[in-house]
C-alpha cells in the first residue's frame, strides 16, 4: 500500500514538472524560440500606479522634452517601420490602434507657437482625425485644405463610426513621424521623502518637409510639427499590451509601457513652468544659448531633492 501511495505521488510530481516544463519552455512545439514570456492581454497587472495625495506634494515644475527617435536609445520607439510585423509594433502604430478603439485625443492650441496642451476643451471629433493623419500634409495646409481618402492613415465610415487603417500610406507618413514631443511634472512627495516624475501628456510630431521650418522661429516650427496631444495615461493601457523590438537581446522583453516608466529613452528639454511663461527657445536665440539653458534646467531638477533636504 505504502509502496502504490509512493508511485502516484512520484506521477503526481512528474506530470507537474512535465506541465511546468511545457509552460516555461524557451522553445514551442515546433521547436521554435518562444519569445512569448508573458501573457499582455490583461493589463490591470501590468500597470504601476502611486497614489499621491495632494496635501504630500510640496513641490513641483512642469517641463516639456522632446524625444527625438534618431537617438540610437530611442530607436525602439520608431521601429519596425512596416505596419504588417505580426509580432513588433512601433510606438506610433500603438496610438493609431488606440485611436480605432476609442481613444480621445486633441487638438493643439490654436495659437501659433503655443505647444502647450489644453485638455479642458471637448477631445477632437472622430470624423475630423483623418484630416490630420494623412501623408499629403504639408506645414502649408490651411483650414481649407482637405486631403483624400487614399493618403489617410484612417478613414472615418460615418455610417459604422469605425476608423479603418490604410496600410498603403503608412511607411510615407510614419517615415517622417520621427519625434515625440511629452509633457512631465517632477514633484517631491514628502510622505515617500522622495522625487517623482509623471509624464502627463505625450504628442506624435511630423515633418515632412524639414526645410519648409528652417526660416521659422523655432517655436513656431515646433507648433506646426505638432499632431495632436494625448493624456498619457490614456495611452498606457496601450502601451502596455505592446512589446519592443528587443535591442541586443531577444529574451529580454519590455513594453512600451516599462520603457517610459523606466525612463529608458533620452530627450532635451524644450521649456519648464517659469513666471514669464515663456520656453527655451522664446528668450534663448543662438545655439549655444539653448544649449546652455537646457543644461542649467537639468542640473536645476538634479540638485531639487538635495536642496528639499539640506534647507
Amino acid at each position: 500500500m505504502k509502496k502504490i501511495f509512493i508511485l502516484i505521488f512520484a506521477f503526481i510530481g512528474l506530470s507537474t514538472i512535465q506541465a511546468q516544463h511545457q509552460i516555461n519552455s524557451f522553445f514551442d512545439e515546433m521547436g521554435i524560440v518562444r519569445l512569448e514570456t508573458q501573457e499582455l492581454s490583461e493589463t490591470s497587472d501590468t500597470l504601476m500606479k502611486v497614489y499621491h495625495r495632494s496635501d504630500d506634494i510640496v513641490w513641483s515644475r512642469v517641463v516639456y522634452r522632446i524625444v527625438d527617435m534618431r537617438f540610437k536609445q530611442n530607436y525602439p520607439l520608431y521601429n519596425p517601420v512596416s505596419s504588417e510585423d505580426p509580432q513588433y509594433s512601433s510606438l506610433f502604430m500603438v496610438i493609431l490602434k488606440g485611436i480605432q478603439s476609442g481613444m480621445p485625443i486633441y487638438e493643439k492650441s490654436m495659437d501659433v507657437g503655443d505647444i502647450k496642451p489644453y485638455f479642458n476643451l471637448p477631445p477632437m471629433p472622430r470624423e475630423m482625425i483623418p484630416t490630420i493623419l494623412n501623408t499629403d500634409r504639408t506645414g502649408e495646409l490651411g483650414d481649407g485644405d482637405i486631403a483624400t481618402s487614399e493618403y489617410m492613415l484612417l478613414n472615418y465610415d460615418s455610417t459604422t463610426q469605425e476608423m479603418r487603417f490604410n496600410n498603403y500610406s503608412y511607411k510615407g507618413f510614419a517615415r517622417n513621424q520621427l519625434k515625440y514631443m511629452v509633457q512631465e511634472v517632477i514633484f517631491f512627495n514628502k510622505h515617500y521623502s522622495r522625487l517623482y516624475s509623471k509624464i502627463l501628456a505625450i504628442a506624435p510630431m511630423h515633418s515632412d518637409n524639414v526645410f519648409y521650418y528652417d526660416d521659422m522661429p523655432i517655436m513656431e516650427a515646433l507648433y506646426g510639427q505638432i499632431l495632436f496631444w494625448i493624456p498619457f495615461d490614456y495611452l498606457r493601457p496601450y502601451m502596455a499590451q505592446q512589446y519592443m523590438v528587443p535591442t541586443n537581446n531577444d529574451t529580454k522583453r519590455v513594453t512600451f509601457d516599462d520603457f517610459f516608466a523606466k525612463k529608458l529613452y533620452t530627450s532635451y528639454i524644450v521649456g519648464a513652468s517659469n513666471v514669464h511663461n515663456r520656453m527655451i527657445p522664446d528668450y534663448s536665440k543662438t545655439r549655444e544659448e539653448i544649449k546652455k539653458e537646457q543644461d542649467r534646467i537639468e542640473w536645476e531638477l538634479l540638485c531639487v531633492e538635495q536642496d528639499l533636504w539640506e534647507y
